[in-house]
Parts: C-alpha cells; sequence; structure tokens
C-alpha cells in the first residue's frame, strides 16, 4: 500500500487548504482512514478518522467545526478540508489507515505516508 499525500504549503493564518491522499496498491484498511499531525517537538496528534463503512467521522477537539474529512472512492483518495487555519496548525500532516478509532480508547494507526508540510503564518 501507497499513501501520497499533497496539498500542504505556507498560508496565512485565516486561509483555507485541502489535503488530498491518494492510495494505490492493496486495498485499503476496511476499518478507517484518516488523518493524524505532528509538529515540531511535539507529539503526534489525531485530526480526523472516517469510518470506511458507514462513513462516521471522528475529529480531534482542536481541529473540530474547522477541519471536515471526506473520500471519494472512485478515486481511492481521501480529502482533509482545513479552514480557518492557525499558526498552531503549523505541523506535517500525515495520511493514515486505522485499526481503530473511537473512545475508549486512543486511534490506533497501521500505516501512514511520508506527510505534507502545511505552515500557518500570524
Amino acid at each position: 500500500l501507497q499513501l501520497v499525500e499533497s496539498g500542504g504549503g505556507l498560508v496565512q493564518a485565516g486561509a483555507s487548504l485541502r489535503l488530498p491522499c491518494t492510495a494505490s496498491g492493496r486495498t485499503i484498511s476496511p476499518y478507517a482512514m484518516g488523518w493524524f499531525r505532528q509538529a515540531d517537538g511535539k507529539r503526534r496528534e489525531f485530526v480526523a478518522a472516517l469510518r470506511t463503512v458507514g462513513g462516521d467521522t471522528y475529529y480531534g477537539d482542536s481541529v473540530k467545526g474547522r477541519f471536515t474529512i471526506s473520500g471519494d472512492n472512485a478515486k481511492n483518495t481521501l480529502y482533509l478540508q482545513m479552514n480557518s487555519l492557525k499558526p498552531e496548525d503549523t505541523a506535517v500532516y500525515y495520511c493514515a489507515e486505522l485499526t481503530w478509532v473511537g473512545p475508549p480508547r486512543d486511534p490506533v494507526y497501521s500505516y501512514w505516508g511520508k506527510g505534507t508540510l502545511v505552515t500557518v503564518s500570524s
């Protein structure tokens, strides 16, 4: 499986970006796909996930109401629409397969791409 993220870049606070993640190779996880991010010197942070069956979505507290996850099965592509970006959103964003999302446990990632850098200036 290959997961290739794109769409990152440098934007000003308040701007929007859409990150696509294209999957190729074997069939993607039958459970969920999602995004996490990691800023310099900080721990990995869950951003969003989309259940493959049923379409339930999950969001990290810091992005709720601003980010939207969606998927296009025909294109094997996962998207992360990011609106009202803040400097604290600056991080490398990774597209990932998940084997668990939702309470009571932390998300469990089984595979991820190389990431795309998003930098938000103030």
